[in-house]
């Protein structure tokens, strides 16, 4: 693929995003392109070192806030028919519930994921306040003449920092997979953006 065609793809997946974000990006491998010819590589070459347009649309996606995307996108419509505007007077009260019914349960099952996550990390944290309160009552109650109940409270002390210790590794697991989860939902919905506007 040549310079031209690298461009002119990238433009056409580019198509949902503001214009100044598509002039910006496309500036930029036109000069990265331009800089690895100056190099010595064939257009094809520096093409084919820069990587393909998908890759490249997904990181500028990332990078994209989605309130951006979505301002872009009401930017785009047309101007509103009288009866369009009459409808969605009419209609207000019913879609602006809806709206605000979809804002909500979109942001309660967002604190509940950080609800949970935080629930998990307490946990560990009491185990290790446990683990370190039956270290202090084994040397509390061995040195006061009571050795079997200091013993008692450094066994439950160390099962205490062992469950917190291997706990903690494990809810890291589970909380960069929710992370990842995340991440890749807001993706999808960046791209839903950008499919409509470029169809």
């Amino acid at each position: 693929m040549n310079k031209l065609e690298f461009i002119n793809e990238l433009k056409n997946k580019l198509s949902g995003l503001p214009q100044e974000d598509i002039d910006r990006s496309i500036d930029y491998y036109n000069e990265i392109i331009d800089d690895r010819v100056e190099d010595g590589l064939t257009e094809e070459e520096a093409v084919e070192a820069i990587g393909s347009t998908d890759e490249i649309v997904s990181q500028i996606l990332i990078d994209t806030p989605l309130p951006k995307l979505v301002k872009a996108k009401l930017k785009q419509n047309k101007a509103l028919k009288v009866w369009e505007v009459v409808l969605l007077v009419l209609g207000s009260p019913l879609w602006l519930s809806l709206i605000a019914v979809a804002v909500c349960v979109i942001l309660s099952v967002y604190i509940v994921i950080w609800a949970v996550i935080s629930a998990l990390y307490a946990v560990v944290a009491s185990l290790a306040v446990g683990g370190i309160a039956g270290l202090a009552g084994f040397f509390v109650t061995a040195f006061s003449g009571d050795f079997l109940h200091g013993l008692l409270m450094l066994g439950a002390g160390l099962i205490c920092a062992g469950a917190a210790i291997l706990l903690f590794f494990g809810f890291n697991v589970i909380t960069k997979a929710i992370l990842k989860l995340s991440k890749a939902l807001l993706f999808s919905i960046k791209k839903s953006f950008v499919k409509e506007r470029a169809e």
